[in-house]
């Protein structure tokens, strides 16, 4: 039985056991989510959770579906959702945010592919949180900088 809600919450409602780019499709489910809950005041801790969730539920199926099987992909919703904090929670930011934290995961610059050596659950998650903040700390710099503002006048 929590074997079974493991695989659940680890795959986003089997969203990871879809052939083709399950990584790709938990974003944009992630991000789907993310602007139509509006989370506001409580993004923080949801992250928080989901994070907790994955690392848990990864760390368990580890065993069964070895490293870093690509039907989790609970590690996806947590990235993702990192690069959405404190953004506003419009759809073309919320587009940028997703092409930036695909970039970041699927490229693995700047420290983010040896973090994926980390054994477990851990190892998992900590890939997609790194793009997550890397997303994230590019999206607060164009916000900073107005680049939508100058972009839409043009």
């Amino acid at each position: 039985m929590m074997q079974t809600i493991n695989k659940f919450i680890a795959t986003v409602f089997g969203i990871g056991n879809l052939p083709l780019a399950p990584g790709t499709w938990a974003s944009i489910f992630a991000v789907i989510i993310w602007y139509f809950l509006k989370l506001d005041l409580t993004q923080v801790l949801a992250v928080i959770v989901v994070l907790a969730m994955g690392i848990y539920c990864s760390h368990k199926l580890v065993p069964i579906w070895g490293k870093d099987p690509s039907r989790i992909v609970i590690d996806e919703v947590a990235g993702m959702w990192i690069s959405c904090l404190f953004i506003p929670n419009k759809i073309p930011h919320l587009i940028l945010a997703l092409v930036l934290f695909r970039l970041f995961d699927i490229v693995k610059p700047f420290g983010i592919r040896s973090v994926e050596q980390l054994k477990g659950g851990l190892g998992i998650m900590l890939d997609d949180v790194l793009a997550g903040i890397y997303s994230n700390v590019v999206l607060q710099i164009i916000l900073y900088y107005h680049i939508f503002e100058r972009v839409y006048e043009l």
